[in-house]
């Protein structure tokens, strides 16, 4: 049998070449790095090709389509969200993602992303943090313990330099869970029996649910000025986390509004309700956090520029390692008019 030329061939991470990546560089400098690849990225913002993500949504879940582009690469991941998912043994968010050339649409990777999307959301989180967070936040209140969790708390630890973080679930297993996890790690980490306990003395407050509802999560009265609220659960229509009135006193910072007037927790608002672009925060064009009084509210909804940006460290990071193996997935024939001849002649 005739192999494969090296035009047919795409670096593939599968989930255990993920797995051994992070565990070899160390999760803490995984998601440091990352952060850094998606700064960069939100610093040059007005170059790539933006547009809502292309959503199917259905009775059960939701399947999108997230892409974007620069003057050279161009990526996208397919994920879906199906919160019924976990009680039939099926995770809630699958994911995986391509980054290609623009010269000439070859693919350049092509890469699991559920281990990566946990990793970019916490990364993105707490590089927002380290613009909106109050001066010296040590204490996060983390109110969803689930996939999602662990992830968020290493990345506010690394990058924003919380030392302890309270754990709230409504299902006190996930809770467990992550405090098991989370053991010797650095972190002093408590398990709170409410969402009132977990976000007492909290500066940063991180709500990551699964529900695909309207929620109150957390009510008016539980917030308090001074905080910055990392609001990751609410990414759909009619997912929301948040009561209105908090929205209503916070200054609220998003990546892309269109995408996140349709999905985030400022569906619940007005369309013209003001908002902050992150980009223009991070290359200093507006303020972040401009008063310890302030409430700082992040509407994440996860941009495909997010992806893009770790669709890129992952093709960086893997060069010169044995962590992807090579896929037949590009025809090469020696003369590319002849196709169908390369299909014969493999008989």
């Amino acid at each position: 049998m005739t192999q494969p030329s090296d035009k047919a061939l795409v670096p593939f991470v599968s989930v255990a070449n993920m797995m051994a990546l992070v565990n070899s560089t160390g999760i803490e400098t995984m998601l440091r790095d990352l952060a850094g690849y998606i700064e960069d990225d939100f610093k040059r913002w007005p170059e790539f090709d933006k547009t809502p993500r292309v959503a199917s949504h259905s009775t059960d879940g939701v399947i999108e389509l997230m892409p974007t582009a620069d003057a050279e690469n161009y990526g996208f991941k397919y994920v879906n969200g199906h919160p019924k998912n976990m009680k039939e043994g099926f995770q809630t968010v699958t994911a995986f993602g391509v980054l290609s050339s623009v010269a000439n649409g070859y693919p350049l990777l092509l890469t699991e992303m559920t281990v990566l999307t946990a990793l970019r959301t916490a990364a993105t989180s707490a590089l927002v943090g380290k613009y909106l967070a109050p001066k010296g936040a040590r204490v996060m209140a983390m109110i969803g313990n689930g996939a999602q969790c662990e992830f968020q708390a290493l990345a506010f630890k690394a990058i924003c330099g919380i030392d302890t973080v309270r754990l709230y679930d409504i299902d006190p297993a996930a809770t467990g869970k992550a405090m098991r996890n989370l053991a010797g790690t650095g972190l002093t980490v408590m398990a709170c029996k409410s969402g009132e306990e977990a976000i007492e003395g909290a500066q940063i407050i991180t709500t990551c649910t699964a529900d695909k509802q309207y929620a109150t999560i957390l009510t008016d009265n539980m917030v308090g000025s001074g905080v910055h609220i990392n609001a990751i659960g609410g990414d759909c229509p009619g997912k929301t986390e948040l009561h209105r009135d908090i929205l209503l006193r916070s200054d609220i910072f998003v990546e892309y509004p269109p995408q996140t007037r349709i999905e985030g927790e400022i569906q619940q608002l007005d369309p013209d309700h003001p908002v902050t672009e992150l980009w223009q925060v991070m290359r200093g064009e507006t303020a972040g956090r401009s008063d310890p009084r302030q409430i700082t509210l992040f509407d994440s909804v996860g941009f495909a520029i997010e992806d893009f940006s770790a669709l890129r460290f992952i093709h960086d990071r893997i060069q010169g390692t044995e962590f992807f193996d090579q896929l037949d997935m590009l025809a090469d024939p020696d003369d590319p008019r002849d196709l169908f001849g390369m299909v014969g002649r493999a008989a």
